[in-house]
């Protein structure tokens, strides 16, 4: 098999897998919609026509899949959403739109018949995620309804609960079919053997970089007066049914709850939030307040709304601690120290990481950073974080920087790094041994992808499909029209 074709097989499990294609508005993530930079409008020679053809095509079904119908319009408005959102849409084709919306309705088709289940709290958390984010990047709730061409809001929750109930049962039927799929290390071996010398990728020049991290001392003073305001938060609620949301508004610091007063969704023993941010929301009855706790972001207060099962649904409000300036000139002077004694020759740079970085996912792995995609030590130059590129991009091998002040994207205070490149692995054609994390991830792709597409030509023969009109003559990717 051609290199290229592999690598569009490795596009499109991407594509299958994250679900890009607009209606269900997968390319951004799920609390972040943007609104388009500007409206992109139907063609208005079809909404001004009002002859009975015209009516019939824009009201026509396309396509039917098990319980789905796929409007005409529903591919038109698929179109315009991409461009309102700056995607080139110069290749993409009707039929490329409607069998992108095929699938996603087979796989939520087969979520609901597999008894796959996404609960209306779960969509309907979701919704209001999306909808502030909007009403945050335009100002109103009558700017988003008017951009939508929404006459209420009522209209406008219903549409995006419906498209982001179908999306969320797509990605679970999707997450069902590969979650257990694994490569083991002889088809990695026989992945990459099975390419010809001459088609094997070509890697773009890397990077291996370290880091220590100072991180400010906060006084107890400061600590305490955050605490002090957290227990007054919890007493006014508590003793004078003070509202939790607004006293979240008023006072948290997280930039992605405060405008929803507090609210972060959904809380799992399973869930990425930090340890004793799960362990204060597992300790609470519902209803309940917890004591002030310490987290990397800050101190928090947390109300557990409601206890579905293993799941809690809760608020927080977080406050950080003032750092004095005297406290961060005191972090900087000592990682200039510590970039001294490196020079010097008294230690290492990974020796120095392990003995005076604050950071504790880095310190003992010598400062290695890691990268956040597959956990590999390299850095692509051309897919790095921009910030983190600029920061190292002028460093010479085995030269460090001088500290950097960096503020936590997450919340957290500021703290500061001083970086070093470890490693420089220029643009290569891959090897085995070198690139095996990189060659493990693309046997895992297509191993992935050949399950999706087992799995979708089975349900496509066990499902009722039709395809109408024009639509029967696409070349589709799958054979939707059964021929």
């Amino acid at each position: 098999m051609k290199i290229r074709t592999r690598i569009l097989i490795c596009l499109s499990f991407l594509l299958i897998s994250s679900g890009i294609l607009a209606q269900e508005r997968d390319s951004i993530p799920d609390t972040q919609i943007e609104p388009p930079q500007e409206l992109v409008e139907a063609d208005t020679s079809i909404s001004k026509d009002t002859t009975n053809t015209t009516r019939i095509k824009l009201d026509g079904i396309s396509a039917v899949v098990g319980d789905y119908v796929i409007l005409d319009s529903d591919v038109e408005k698929t179109l315009i959403d991409l461009k309102s959102q700056g995607a080139a849409t110069e290749d993409i084709t009707h039929c490329s739109l409607l069998g992108k919306l095929m699938e996603d309705r087979l796989y939520a088709h087969q979520a609901v018949q597999d008894s796959i289940l996404v609960s209306d709290d779960e969509v309907n958390a979701t919704s209001d995620r999306q909808i502030q984010q909007l009403i945050q990047q335009v100002g109103s709730m009558e700017k988003v309804l008017q951009f939508y061409k929404k006459e209420n809001a009522e209209d406008f929750r219903e549409e995006l609960y419906n498209i982001n109930k179908l999306r969320m049962l797509s990605e679970k039927m999707q997450q069902s079919i590969v979650s257990e799929i694994e490569v083991t290390p002889e088809e990695v071996r026989q992945f990459f053997f099975k390419i010809p010398e001459d088609e094997r990728p070509v890697f773009g020049a890397e990077l291996e970089i370290s880091q220590i991290v100072k991180e400010p001392e906060v006084p107890e003073e400061e600590k305490q007066k955050i605490i002090d305001k957290l227990n007054e938060i919890k007493a006014d609620v508590e003793d004078n049914d003070a509202s939790f949301s607004v006293k979240a508004i008023l006072y948290s610091k997280d930039p992605g709850s405060k405008s929803q007063g507090g609210k972060i969704g959904s809380v799992t023993r399973q869930s990425g939030y930090v340890k004793e941010f799960k362990d204060a929301a597992f300790s609470l009855q519902e209803g309940e307040i917890s004591e002030p706790f310490e987290t990397i972001f800050g101190y928090h207060i947390l109300y557990v709304e409601k206890i579905r099962g293993q799941e809690r649904d809760v608020r927080h409000i977080v406050l950080i601690p003032e750092i004095p300036e005297s406290a961060m000139q005191a972090a900087k002077q000592e990682l200039d120290t510590i970039r001294k004694h490196i020079e010097e020759g008294k230690y290492t740079f990974a020796e120095a990481a392990l003995n005076f970085s604050d950071e504790k996912e880095t310190k003992f792995d010598g400062g290695l950073l890691r990268n956040p995609i597959n956990f590999d030590s390299r850095f692509e130059l051309t897919k790095m974080d921009p910030t983190l590129y600029n920061q190292v991009r002028n460093l010479k091998d085995n030269e460090i920087s001088y500290p950097i002040l960096e503020n936590d994207q997450r919340g957290g205070p500021p703290k500061y790094k001083i970086l070093n490149v470890t490693n420089r692995y220029d643009e290569h054609v891959a090897d085995f041994a070198q690139d095996y994390l990189k060659i493990q991830e693309l046997a895992l792709t297509e191993k992935r992808f050949n399950a999706i597409r087992k799995w979708m030509n089975e349900h496509i023969e066990d499902t009722y499909i039709s395809v109408n009109g024009e639509s029967r003559e696409c070349d589709f990717a799958n054979n939707w029209v059964k021929e």
